[in-house]
């Protein structure tokens, strides 16, 4: 049984520069989502709003800008794939972050169940699309991942507009 939650209050209005500045507080992955055009063009952009939602059955969450190129390929294919990028992936995740051009151009990449697959990366999802949630303005995709690799090397992570590592991981300690 649930329960209605009263409404709740207006809350304060954040400037946008406050809350921009909060939240680069807060480390993120740094993920590559890809998917493909009609015509087979493959297209690509940078994502750190991007994390796991289940296990039973697999699903993951992707924000994806509602102006970005990419998000009304997202919509007619219903599927994505999504590049986990390795440490040593600072340039390309400040390609895939630019807009226009061929952000393809000289990189290493193949075609892995229908879909770009950037190479090399820490891990890589291929996913169909369950739902398309409205947030603001941002588009929030419900992915159920239908295949994944992963491999040893270590995540790029981004936080206060810099691009780095787990130093713990660098130095291989886990938590016990």
């Amino acid at each position: 049984m649930s329960t209605a939650l009263p409404p709740p209050e207006l809350a304060p209005q954040v400037d946008a520069h406050t809350f921009r500045e909060s939240m680069a507080r807060v480390c993120a992955p740094v993920t590559i989502v890809t998917t493909l055009a009609p015509d087979g063009t493959p297209y690509g952009t940078t994502v750190s709003a991007f994390s796991s939602l289940s296990l039973n059955p697999p699903m993951v969450t992707v924000s994806l800008g509602k102006k970005s190129n990419i998000l009304a390929h997202v919509r007619r294919s219903r599927r994505l794939s999504v590049n986990v990028l390795s440490s040593g992936q600072r340039d390309i995740a400040a390609g895939f972050g630019r807009s226009g051009g061929d952000k393809f151009s000289g990189l290493h990449w193949r075609m892995q169940e229908r879909l770009p697959h950037l190479g090399p990366v820490t891990a890589w999802l291929a996913c169909d699309v369950a739902e398309l949630v409205d947030g603001g303005d941002h588009v929030v995709v419900l992915a159920t991942v239908t295949h994944a690799q992963f491999s040893d090397r270590l995540p790029l992570i981004y936080a206060r507009q810099t691009f780095g590592t787990h130093d713990e991981l660098a130095k291989g300690q886990r938590c016990a």
